[in-house]
């Protein structure tokens, strides 16, 4: 629970940033559903802060302490893991839906993003050992995945190495780790090295999104700016996960696309889903690759549709 001081300050940060930064009546509407997260996590230039009612988690794993919040509470649990333009920072839209819902809802901070700071010189290790890790650092015996991006990346090995743990995931605008050939020629050819180079709010937010909503533009690239600390950390996988792999996985699996994503294209993400016994696929329409930024209220609600059938 935060102390006072910790809350005069961050509240004090907040009203600043109002005062510097007059906000539209609509992101003021949306800022307020996504509340208590948004209202006072509002910058992360400073410490670490879990939103309100979460706890701290740091967890020391072999060359890094990983940093992350934990609800609490008696409900599924529902682990956040972040794309690469991210951090453990920027669940404001999900945090309070999810917590209403009556899950308990935790997240971290991968190796060299905001808040998990790496050893010069160690090993990077495997980000499917650090999820574990985390995991059984919070007590989470079992629990929902629910990953974007290159948070993607990371569940699938989850289903595969620890299937008991994993009770759902949730696949959102993420090319999944795929390692079969001909999805990675044609990710190839539609995501030359160019698209790289581009600003990551032009790679990563649906232009419809970058037009109406300069204000979540700017918050968006403000969590972006401060995502990644020191040098960007890259861990192996441990699975390849071409198509024989992801038939192996029994876990519940959603995969959500934008229609407006740049990186992950909806008819390969439909492809990618029908390589998983049983997964299920959703499209958002005129969304990019950061659909829990640009449409949460439609992101949370096909979350919580498809967890709703898999509660332990």
């Amino acid at each position: 629970m935060f102390g006072i001081v910790t809350f005069v300050v961050l509240v004090t940060a907040f009203m600043k940033s109002l005062a510097s930064s007059p906000l539209s009546r609509r992101t003021l509407i949306a800022a307020a559903a996504a509340a208590p997260f948004s209202a006072i996590a509002h910058a992360p230039e400073g410490a670490p802060v879990p939103p309100p009612g979460a706890r701290e988690v740091l967890v020391n794993v072999p060359g890094a302490r990983l940093w992350g919040w934990d609800s609490g509470g008696k409900g599924d649990p529902i682990l956040l893991l972040h794309p690469a333009t991210g951090s453990a920072a920027i669940w404001e839209y999900q945090y309070a839906a999810f917590r209403r819902a009556g899950y308990r809802v935790a997240a971290y901070s991968r190796r060299g993003h905001f808040g998990s700071p790496v050893e010069r010189g160690a090993e990077f290790g495997h980000a499917v050992d650090d999820v574990i890790a985390v995991a059984d650092a919070m007590n989470l015996d079992r629990f929902h995945l629910v990953a974007t991006a290159a948070g993607g990346f990371i569940a699938p090995e989850c289903a595969v190495l620890y299937p008991s743990r994993i009770l759902s995931m949730v696949l959102a605008c993420t090319q999944g780790g795929a390692a079969e050939p001909w999805l990675r020629r044609e990710l190839d050819r539609i995501g030359p090295p160019s698209l790289r180079q581009l600003p990551a709010a032009v790679r990563e937010l649906g232009p419809s999104y970058r037009g109406a909503n300069p204000e979540g533009v700017a918050r968006w690239e403000k969590l972006e700016e401060h995502a990644v600390i020191g040098e960007r950390v890259r861990q192996k996988p441990r699975v390849t996960l071409d198509a024989a792999a992801l038939a192996r996985i029994k876990t519940p699996t959603l995969v959500i696309a934008g229609g407006a994503d740049l990186i992950m294209p909806a008819p390969l993400a439909r492809r990618y889903a029908e390589m998983i016994p049983g997964g299920r696929f959703a499209l958002l329409p005129d969304c990019g690759h950061s659909a829990y930024w640009e449409q949460p209220e439609a992101f949370n609600a096909e979350v919580l549709r498809f967890l709703r059938t898999r509660r332990r």
